[in-house]
């Protein structure tokens, strides 16, 4: 092959029994990209790879792939010339030996120079591999590395796949490329929608795939289905006088469950719209992935959307089942909400004692205990007044989980709790607290609304991070069975967000000690899990306020504020002095300066005597730091960081004059030391702040 290869479409599809609904963009996602790395691997080009994903298929094509891979010219290397021949210039059998791999005679082969000396070579010119050739290879290796927890195996196979395949399609153009996967032979032949066209499809060429496909009422295109499914949803729900929320993660799943979308406007009875909204949307998304429908004032309505995956001749009949299901699920609902009223929450929590929150740190009350110990650290820190309220919240945040309707409905954990409070009595902040304890529940999700909401979503996460660092099964890798990473980065959001002043190191401090387990083993754990909380925040900044500069993240951590809205202020200080023209000479200078004070060991830091410097350059600039220092204090204490920070690039000069006519460090001892303090006390007005000599130069 050369760089005028012919190129063609190549149609690959994987045909099988119904894939998971939340797996298969994650699938399809990952063949291209298996399959793209795949191809560059055997230097085999193209213009891009189109995914298509369904129900029961996933598929690609592959845009102008070249039928085969260029050609290829390499130098070999072979034995060292001092070994290829004996003293009379013969060759030995080394040089025979290389000559034959190389497929050319000895006194054909050439010889190459090096340091180390000169050694036989010879040009090897390879012929490329056609692309039909590597591609069972490529599809293969494609597949085995697609996420897939647990395979299935059926038949005599050894191998596996997510689910049993049924046909398998691979084209190359018009041609149909002869191969075998998981035991099914390569065809032009497809399968159309299961019940509508339920016959092979025969797919004369890649481009005719989607057409063919469609006229089978299959829409192979996930975009297109998609886009399909909501405009058939939005029409029903108009119908009646309704809308919907467009929810991205339910109308991914249902596109995922059906080939052929087709809106059906379902009934249940208005009774059921006395249950709380959280139960109706959870019965009828997460349970029946139905679309809820809203009234023009914003309150749900006793009709729902469902997609069905056929285009029925009986309507009527597909609504009536979809009615008949939901309506057992619905009145389950009602029996749970009206049984559970018949006890307080407080009457339940004193029943957590019987649920094991983990093995080694206790039940669920326990937990609830030592959340509320740590919540009125807090409260008593930033927000006295909350106190009573975190308190009585600790007690009831986890009465809700022997509800019935949490034992159905595991999503409204918290959301229950708030509603069985409020008809308990309790007061408004509790009831507000107990339905915010979990949030935010993911990135992007919204931090609680309540100082007592905060305090305690701050003080569980803080409570669950310390007792698992505790027993030792702290994050490792890509393993995070307890969400730590989550619950880290949520509570730093939380604190920074919401500006909850509060000393966090002595909080996790007191986390730590709450624990029931033997700490004396690892004094370094607050510090571990500091550092953890710390390492969470680093991605939190680097888009929004750092423009992806690590250094500037770096200068701030290094001097490890106590408290997480000062570490944001000083954040937000340092990336706006980093653009200050000064910037980069006075990081290049506390660098340097940080270096001498290191090397100087026992010398740096003694008491500056400001009457017995000598030089004018650093008597200039003892000048600009006792002027300095009297007016950056009150800045640093009131945390005005980006005006303290614009202050101190006044030193740019002084500090530039005194190394370019100051020896630091001098031969008269009382001299260097007090030379070395003056650096000392230069330094130490930015480390007030953060370590500027974090702060990376251009370019490296």
């Amino acid at each position: 092959m050369n760089s005028s290869a012919n190129t063609r479409d190549c149609l690959i599809e994987l045909g099988m029994e119904e894939l998971p609904p939340k797996a298969v963009t994650t699938l399809i996602a990952a063949l291209a990209e298996n399959l793209s790395d795949g191809l560059q691997q055997q230097r085999l080009s193209f213009e891009r790879i189109d995914t298509f994903a369904a129900p029961r298929r996933l598929a690609v094509i592959v845009r102008s792939l070249v039928d085969g891979q260029p050609d290829e010219s390499k130098v070999m290397r072979g034995p060292p010339v001092r070994i290829a021949f004996d003293e009379s210039g013969e060759p030995t059998k080394a040089a025979e030996a290389f000559a034959a791999k190389a497929g050319v005679a000895v006194d054909a082969l050439d010889r190459e120079k090096t340091d180390k000396g000169e050694w036989l070579s010879a040009t090897v010119h390879e012929k490329g591999v056609e692309t039909v050739s590597l591609l069972t290879d490529i599809l293969k290796r494609a597949t085995d590395k697609l996420p897939i927890p647990r395979r299935m195996r059926w038949g005599d196979s050894d191998s596996g796949f997510i689910r049993p395949l049924h046909w398998l399609v691979v084209m190359f153009g018009e041609d149909i490329v002869p191969m075998t996967l998981f035991d099914q032979a390569a065809s032009n032949t497809s399968r159309g929608h299961r019940f509508h066209a339920p016959g092979p499809v025969t797919i004369q060429h890649p481009d005719a795939y989607v057409d063919a496909l469609r006229d089978a009422y299959v829409i192979a295109d996930f975009s297109a289905r998609r886009e399909a499914l909501w405009s058939s949803a939005l029409a029903a729900a108009n119908s009646i006088g309704c809308s919907i929320e467009e929810d991205d993660e339910l109308i991914d799943e249902v596109t995922s469950l059906v080939d052929w979308p087709v809106a059906v406007v379902g009934n249940f009875e208005s009774q059921y719209l006395d249950l709380p909204d959280e139960v109706l949307v959870s019965t009828l998304k997460k349970h029946q992935r139905y679309f809820p429908t809203y009234g023009d004032d914003g309150e749900l309505r006793a009709h729902f959307i469902t997609i069905s995956n056929i285009e029925s001749a009986a309507p009527d009949e597909v609504r009536r089942g979809n009615e008949r299901v939901v309506a057992p699920r619905l009145s389950d609902a009602a029996f749970f909400w009206n049984n559970d009223q018949k006890q307080t929450l407080e009457e339940r929590a004193s029943r957590l004692e019987s649920i094991v929150y983990q093995s080694a740190l206790g039940s669920v009350s326990d937990k609830t205990t030592r959340v509320g110990k740590l919540a009125g650290q807090i409260a008593a820190e930033v927000s006295p007044d909350a106190s009573d309220a975190v308190i009585r919240t600790a007690t009831l945040m986890r009465a809700d989980l022997l509800t019935d309707m949490v034992g159905e409905f595991p999503d409204l954990q918290g959301i229950m709790g708030s509603y069985y409070a409020r008809l308990d009595g309790e007061a408004d902040n509790v009831v507000s607290a107990i339905a915010e304890q979990y949030l935010p529940r993911f990135a992007g999700d919204a931090i609680p609304a309540s100082v007592v909401g905060q305090i305690i979503a701050v003080a569980d996460r803080l409570d669950t991070i310390a007792g698992i660092f505790a027993i030792g099964k702290r994050p490792s890798g890509n393993r995070d069975p307890f969400g730590l990473r989550r619950s880290a980065l949520g509570l730093g959001r939380i604190l920074i967000e919401s500006k909850l002043d509060a000393d966090l190191v002595q909080l996790i401090q007191n986390a730590v000690e709450l624990q029931p387990v033997d700490l004396a083993e690892h004094p370094e754990l607050a510090d571990d899990i500091y550092d953890f909380i710390a390492d969470r925040l680093r991605g939190y900044y680097q888009s929004s306020v750092t423009n992806g500069r690590p250094d500037v993240f770096e200068a701030v951590l290094a001097r490890a504020p106590r408290s997480l809205p000062d570490f944001d202020q000083r954040i937000h200080a340092v990336a706006d002095f980093v653009g200050n023209p000064a910037a980069e000479t006075l990081a290049a200078i506390n660098k340097r300066i940080a270096n001498i004070l290191k090397s100087a060991g026992v010398d740096a830091g003694g008491t500056l005597d400001v009457s017995a410097l000598t030089d004018p350059e650093e008597r200039a600039l003892a000048s600009s730091w006792e002027t300095l220092a009297a007016g950056i204090e009150p800045m640093v204490e009131e945390r005005r960081y980006v005006e303290a920070l614009s202050a101190l690039c006044e030193l740019e000069a002084p500090v530039s004059q005194f190394f370019e006519h100051v020896m630091v460090m001098a031969e008269d001892a009382d001299l260097r030391r007090n030379r070395l303090a003056l650096l000392s006390e230069v330094r130490g007005l930015f480390l007030q702040i953060a370590d500027i000599s974090e702060i990376q130069q251009p370019g490296n």
